[in-house]
């Protein structure tokens, strides 16, 4: 499609990735970003470590068999013994409080974390891009509505507004870890609701979205063709470092018993255990190493990615930190 067709630069179609007339013009783009995330060495790493926690999670089954195959996220017990265990040829990394297998835990509570980080982000990431796609692609007082609803929810602090409501939900209607994911989800929208109205505020403005718009195209048909797909990268970096971040979030829920039920084959619920015994962790520190490990390597991994997607998005944000 040549430049006076378009009415846009035939360099900036095939470097940029413009989406036009139904065409996706990101050839160079996208191979661009996929060369340089396995060159970097830092997105390299993430990748490492982001695969390793998948081949565990998949082979789940096969590294820690569930005794009760209908309930495989439920940490066997031996026994219930207050002191925990340490590592033996029958636990490999010890018991907790309540003789939870630790192994165990942190075996399945891969596969805890994987389906925390990716639905809580991918809930709040496509609730986010709706909101945001409308109150900036319709603007006026639509967008005055959608925006003082997002800052009014942005006003809870994080954390603790999502304490509140995972308390309110696990104590009336939820079990098992429903409760700590839709908290999260309520209040983790707002920040991609924001990011993705800036960036329609001005994608919307660009030569071809207006030829789309003369030429007789629905509002909708723009706006999911050629405005999001343009307008989307930067979300989907911060998306990208904010699974990380949801699973540590999820963790702390866990932590004060907001999370995960007891029992449960999570890495924040593996942790709890260990509050009794904190006086005592030169003797049972296996109880909050371990799971501890697994957090921080499953947190760097998603954040290396996340930061090294940024800095090829834009290089700019390289130097500036």
């Amino acid at each position: 499609m040549s430049e006076l067709a378009t009415g846009i630069p035939a360099e900036e179609i095939k470097t940029r990735g413009i989406m036009l007339f139904g065409k996706i013009y990101i050839d160079d783009r996208t191979r661009h970003i996929v060369r340089e995330l396995f060159t970097r060495p830092t997105s390299l790493a993430g990748i490492i470590l982001v695969l390793f926690f998948t081949v565990v999670a998949i082979a789940a089954p096969l590294l820690a068999p569930p005794p009760n195959p209908a309930e495989p996220f439920t940490i066997p017990r031996d026994g219930f013994r207050a002191e925990p265990k340490p590592p033996s040829e029958e636990h490999i990394f010890g018991t907790t409080e309540g003789q939870y297998d630790v192994y165990y835990g942190i075996v399945w509570g891969t596969r805890t974390a994987f389906r925390v980080g990716l639905i809580v982000t991918g809930a709040t990431l496509v609730i986010g891009l709706v909101i945001g796609s409308i109150a900036g692609y319709y603007g006026g007082i639509l967008d005055d509505i959608l925006m003082r609803i997002v800052e009014i929810v942005m006003a809870f602090p994080f954390l603790l507004a999502a304490i509140t409501l995972a308390a309110v939900l696990r104590a009336s209607v939820s079990t098992g870890i429903f409760a700590g994911m839709m908290a999260l989800i309520a209040f983790g929208w707002p920040t991609y609701a924001r990011l993705i109205r800036g960036d329609i505020l001005s994608i919307k403005e660009r030569d071809y979205v207006l030829a789309a718009r003369a030429i007789g195209a629905s509002d909708a048909y723009i706006l999911f063709r050629y405005v999001i797909p343009n307008a989307i990268f930067p979300t989907l970096v911060v998306a990208s470092m904010d699974i990380g971040s949801y699973v540590l979030s999820f963790a702390a829920l866990s932590f004060l018993g907001l999370g995960a039920e007891p029992g449960y084959a999570d890495w924040g619920q593996m942790i709890s255990f260990a509050r009794n015994w904190i006086p005592a962790l030169d003797r049972y520190s296996h109880i909050i190493l371990y799971p501890g490990i697994a957090i921080l390597l499953f947190v760097m991994g998603w954040n290396l990615i996340g930061d090294a997607f940024r800095d090829i998005i834009d290089p700019r944000l390289s130097g500036s930190r």
